[in-house]
């Protein structure tokens, strides 16, 4: 309803396609502009102004946009790449803590998939982190902001290794649909998702018990979720999960880890492991 309030503003002022499509905002707002500017007469230009840190680090780069469905997350849209993306950190200034601690869930990832040494510098620096320092958040947005755009400009349609920056989303994204979207924030909810796919690699033997520990810490620090809310029931989860972008016929394709900074796509995880994830509520 929202996409289409933006285009019958843009046909009753009559815009044309060389037209700019400006997003100021968070997340949402950038993915239903970007959405709007690429079906308004067949595609316009536009460009990102995010204002909160996960939009900052993730979902203002890459040319994702769309819109959320009630049978799952953003299952309508398009690959639509901003002219620009302009970033003011003193929009973080304005930030509620929670929101803040959102857009971390996705920074954290990016060392998990892509770059151990980010992982680390992260555990190193949670102090100014957690204060805001500038210095520090300029480094952690760029170096963020590098490792997806390294990702994406070797797989920009999310044919091959694009697909690994969905690590946790794909739990994530069922937790968003089955709660109500709105209820857990995003970056909430991929934490949680995270953990998941941690256990998944743990139990199929990729990591140590130990480094699981390491990351629910991390994310604790952060005061992040560490696990699905209790209510969701495992046939909810497969349920959702089934419907997730990344599927291959049919089948649940997850983003796990070999180790720190080397993940991988998988559609051959066991049931057992699968359901005994969904059912665990403390890893």
């Amino acid at each position: 309803a929202s996409v289409q309030k933006i285009l019958d503003a843009a046909l009753a002022d009559r815009h044309e396609r060389q037209s700019l499509f400006v997003a100021l905002g968070g997340g949402v707002v950038g993915d239903m502009t970007g959405f709007a500017a690429s079906i308004f007469l067949r595609g316009a230009d536009f460009i990102q102004i995010p204002t909160t840190l996960l939009a900052q680090v993730d979902s203002s780069v890459g040319g994702k946009t769309g819109v959320n469905h009630p049978m799952g997350k953003n299952l309508i849209g398009a690959f639509h790449q901003p002219e620009h993306v302009i970033i003011d950190l003193d929009t973080l200034s304005t930030l509620p803590d929670r929101e803040y601690a959102a857009g971390l869930a996705e920074v954290i990832k990016y060392g998990l998939i892509n770059d151990a040494d980010f992982l680390d510098w992260i555990e190193a620096n949670i102090p100014d982190i957690l204060a805001k320092s500038s210095d520090t958040l300029n480094y952690l947005i760029q170096r963020s902001c590098e490792n997806k755009a390294t990702i994406v400009s070797a797989d920009e349609r999310e044919r091959g290794i694009r697909a690994t920056l969905n690590f946790g989303h794909t739990f994530g994204h069922a937790i968003e649909t089955a709660l109500g979207y709105g209820k857990w924030l995003h970056g909430e909810a991929v934490a949680a998702g995270m953990m998941m796919a941690l256990f998944m690699s743990w139990k199929l033997g990729f990591l140590r018990k130990e480094q699981i520990e390491r990351i629910k810490l991390l994310l604790t620090h952060f005061s992040l979720p560490t696990e699905a809310p209790q209510q969701i029931t495992p046939e909810q989860f497969v349920a959702l999960m089934s419907k997730d972008k990344k599927n291959i016929d049919g089948s649940i394709r997850l983003v796990l880890l070999k180790s720190f900074g080397n993940a991988f796509l998988t559609n051959d995880c066991l049931e057992e492991i699968l359901l005994e994830t969904i059912g665990k509520h403390d890893y």
